[in-house]
């Protein structure tokens, strides 16, 4: 029998390998990375427009939006910090459209897995 301790500890190693996943999505702009990774029910709110966003709810909304990010060209996440807390995570990013200071924004998705999908998605950005 698993104890609560071991339980935990499973979910948030499962929590990380999802993340790492995605993450590497991103990183390699590699769109299909994302297809195993999106729950059904997955709701992402994403940053634009301002001020609230917009919210994609179903698994196609999502991957529709995350892979046209992450196959837009001239572009690149720069990865800040990825903490994990059990099916939470918190990945603090600058995205890069050029190479002058300028021509970035730091942002942060929270994040939330459940049985190895992405379920939910909020991203912010810092602005003006």
């Amino acid at each position: 029998m698993n104890s609560p301790a071991r339980s935990s500890a499973v979910v948030e190693a499962d929590t990380a390998a999802v993340i790492r996943r995605f993450n590497d999505a991103f990183q390699s702009h590699d769109p299909s990375l994302l297809d195993d990774l999106i729950a059904p029910d997955c709701v992402l709110e994403n940053s634009t427009p301002a001020p609230d966003g917009s919210r994609h709810v179903g698994r196609e909304a999502c991957l529709a939006l995350w892979k046209g990010i992450v196959t837009t060209p001239g572009t690149r996440f720069d990865l800040e910090d990825v903490v994990v807390s059990g099916e939470r995570a918190t990945i603090r990013w600058r995205f890069r459209w050029g190479d002058d200071h300028g021509s970035s924004v730091r942002g942060v998705n929270l994040m939330q897995v459940r049985d190895g999908l992405i379920v939910e998605g909020m991203g912010y950005v810092k602005g003006s």
